[in-house]
């Protein structure tokens, strides 16, 4: 891995990044599957800026197609991946995400349990009951924590398994022991895996988590190495390590004074890249500003970072104007009308109003509702 510094310019890095994420060109709706192959899964803590997200990047999907997808067709699944995060992966790429998240060693300081209520015997009793008891059918969490309760032989288990957001059931979804099944009204659901979308053979974890890298950098490259441990969930160091062993597969480049890494493979064709013309409304959470250096001026202007990450680790939705974060905006559906709201970071030239009108429209045309555009 030498540092050649081969030199590269923003609007090529913008341009290879909004190709990537299909922001540029939008694929078909039934290409979705390969959209989020392509952008390394998608974030779904709230499953409507999920949808947005890919209806973002594709023509002709519908909120009712990924919903199909996860659960008549189960070739996307639902469960805690990066960042300990819900996200939304195809079922063919889920043993690749067990398999990287194997490849970590998990520390759990005494806090943690003292935090969540239970000894690291109990969480073992938790972990080893839950594929046990959990199969295709659908469990919600109470009906869940009874079960492995019962199983372990541990009644108070049930009650702590009831409390917080679920966190002690994360460790189960990063071995690949549970995924989310389809809501029963205002209630999740629970499924394994292995029975939900079939038994699949183990990976090697660290091969898997070279291949993370690589895709990490094929979608967000050129990047440090600190922006894909910040991605993936963990410390910058092992990061590092991780991209030294991918050898002379990346090579460190030059981006306007801004050190990052990228694929070497990559290079010839960002080098070839012209500036981008674009105008994206991006939703809560989304994946092109959740993958991307929060500190970078081209990218985003500093004055303006705290619109964008708020407290509490919310996301704003953002306006993207030629790969780079122009403003924020929000909507509200009432009945059959969207009112979406926009507020710019400086005064938008005509070209780009005209770029936010038309994605408000592909907006309404995916929720199905006229839209009402207004600026703050």
């Amino acid at each position: 891995m030498d540092r050649i510094g081969r030199s590269l310019t923003w609007s090529q890095v913008h341009a290879r990044r909004l190709s990537q994420h299909y922001l540029l060109r939008r694929a078909d709706h039934q290409q979705l599957l390969e959209v989020v192959i392509r952008i390394g899964g998608v974030q779904a803590q709230l499953m409507s800026a999920a949808e947005l997200a890919l209806g973002a990047r594709l023509d002709g999907l519908s909120p009712a197609g990924v919903q199909n997808a996860l659960w008549q067709e189960r070739t996307l699944i639902k469960t805690w991946a990066m960042r300990g995060t819900l996200h939304l992966l195809t079922t063919s790429e889920f043993p690749l995400y067990v398999a990287a998240r194997a490849a970590q060693t998990i520390r759990r300081p005494p806090s943690y349990y003292t935090y969540h209520g239970v000894t690291p015997a109990e969480l073992e009793a938790i972990i080893d009951a839950i594929p046990q008891v959990l199969n295709d059918t659908p469990m919600t969490r109470e009906q869940l924590a009874g079960a492995i309760a019962e199983r372990a032989g541990q009644p108070n288990l049930g009650q702590v398994l009831l409390s917080g957001w679920g966190a002690l059931l994360k460790p189960s979804a990063f071995r690949g022991d549970l995924c989310f099944g389809p809501s029963q009204g205002q209630n999740v659901t629970f499924v394994r895996p292995g029975r939900w979308i079939g038994e699949w053979q183990p990976l090697d974890p660290q091969e898997a988590l070279q291949e993370m890298a690589r895709r990490y950098l094929a979608a967000y490259g050129p990047a440090p190495a600190a922006d894909f441990a910040r991605w993936w969930g963990f410390q910058e160091g092992p990061a590092k390590k991780l991209f030294r062993s991918l050898g002379d597969e990346i090579e460190e480049v030059d981006v306007e004074g801004w050190p990052a890494w990228a694929l070497r493979a990559t290079l010839e064709h960002l080098q070839a890249l012209e500036a981008p013309r674009s105008v994206n409304l991006l939703p809560q959470f989304d994946a092109y500003v959740i993958g991307l250096s929060r500190d970078c001026e081209p990218l985003l202007p500093a004055a303006y970072k705290g619109r964008v990450f708020r407290p509490q680790g919310w996301i704003s939705a953002v306006v993207l104007v030629d790969g780079r974060m122009a403003g924020t905006w929000e909507y509200d559906s009432q009945r059959s009308q969207t009112t979406v709201k926009v507020s710019m970071f400086k005064p938008a030239a005509a070209g780009v109003k005209e770029g936010i009108a038309a994605e408000a429209e592909r907006l309404g045309n995916f929720l199905n509702t006229k839209v009402v555009l207004v600026y703050e």
